[in-house]
């Protein structure tokens, strides 16, 4: 195998599960016994090539391999690092998959910035069992649900890949742990914005708490769809259109809205999913989203589709408790309420909402 070492090499301070590697070979030959996608990766990265393929996640359209640059893939790491002030010696914790970007970024970060990275199952409770506290890592929602009595063990935590909720948003509250949203895709090389989620400084208003702050070398501006639009020369060739509704708060800060392509037209009122979701976690513990549907009055009418497992609760306990709720809008409260046992997911546990509907769809 050809080896690319000019910007692709092993930071001297680099450890991988406590080990040090004197060679790019050492490396490859030990990470066969961890995992065939770490193992590609490190093949893909140390090869000749300028760019690695990596697969979208598919939760808001069909899964697609895109190539990455790999210098692109250092500076995200670097910026990543000056962020959070996050040096050589860094001591960190992979706990997602490296199949999707989310999981292979923290490895190049690592090689890239001198970290002693643990890579341990990507599971719902990652932390349980672990007796090692690390300074970094980066989780999905479900595992930062699952792992709360464990999160002091994470100094640093960001998460991303799915919106964390009011009822989540609330425990985190408690937690000693610095955590932060993440804004991002496959195509920014992960995140390009984040947003505190706790820990919040006394001189920061409420309204605040919402709103994204823009890593280094980002500009952000909107289209006349009020989507917001990506200008990172660091990270990407092109300008990235996204599908994201969203309020620029100012140059370097905006609040994310929800999905244009969500967007449903009720009777002449456009309603943002996401915004509706946002008041219903007052009062929906389970996983639940509002889609539109056709309708002959309407146009298109707001269903709520509740993910019911284990629970036993009612279709008419969900509607009381919605009729009590004072922040929701008339036109904002859903005509119908579906249960499913299971969502559809992608493999990094996003909801597939369309996938999902027509589980529902299919049964009417």
């Amino acid at each position: 195998m050809q080896l690319l070492m000019i910007n692709t090499k092993i930071h001297k301070n680099f450890k991988l599960n406590g080990i040090t590697f004197n060679s790019v070979e050492e490396l490859l030959s030990y990470s066969k016994g961890l995992s065939p996608s770490i193992n590609r990766l490190f093949k893909n990265w140390f090869d000749a090539s300028k760019t690695i393929k990596v697969q979208t996640s598919g939760s808001t359209g069909t899964p697609k391999s895109i190539a990455l640059k790999k210098e692109y893939m250092i500076n995200s790491a670097k910026a990543t690092g000056t962020f959070f002030n996050l040096n050589e010696n860094t001591t960190a914790l992979l706990c997602l998959s490296a199949d999707y970007i989310a999981g292979k970024m923290m490895l190049i970060r690592a090689l890239t910035l001198g970290w002693h990275l643990d890579v341990i199952e990507a599971s719902s409770n990652p932390l349980q069992g672990v007796d090692k506290t690390y300074d970094f890592s980066a989780m999905v929602p479900m595992q930062v649900y699952h792992s709360l009595t464990d999160l002091y063990k994470v100094r640093k935590l960001i998460v991303g890949g799915g919106a964390v909720d009011t009822n989540l948003l609330i425990k985190l509250q408690s937690v000693s742990t610095e955590i932060f949203a993440t804004y991002g895709m496959t195509e920014t090389i992960t995140h390009i914005a984040v947003k505190r989620l706790n820990k919040f400084s006394l001189n920061e208003s409420k309204s605040m708490h919402s709103v994204y702050k823009i890593l280094p070398n980002v500009n952000i501006s909107i289209d006349t769809r009020k989507c917001l639009v990506i200008t990172a020369p660091k990270v990407s060739d092109e300008k990235i259109i996204t599908n994201d509704l969203v309020e620029i708060v100012s140059e370097k800060e905006f609040k994310w809205l929800g999905r244009v392509d969500n967007v449903i037209n009720s009777g002449g009122v456009k309603l943002i999913p996401e915004l509706i979701e946002e008041k219903l976690s007052e009062i929906i513990l389970q996983r639940y989203f509002v889609i539109g549907v056709p309708d002959e009055l309407l146009g298109e009418k707001l269903i709520l589709i509740v993910e019911k497992g284990n629970s036993d609760i009612t279709s008419s306990e969900i509607e009381n408790s919605i009729l009590k709720l004072k922040s929701l809008q008339k036109f904002e409260i859903p005509k119908e309420i579906y249960f499913l046992k299971k969502f559809v997911d992608t493999e990094t546990k996003k909801i597939q909402r369309q996938k999902t509907l027509d589980l529902i769809l299919n049964k009417l």
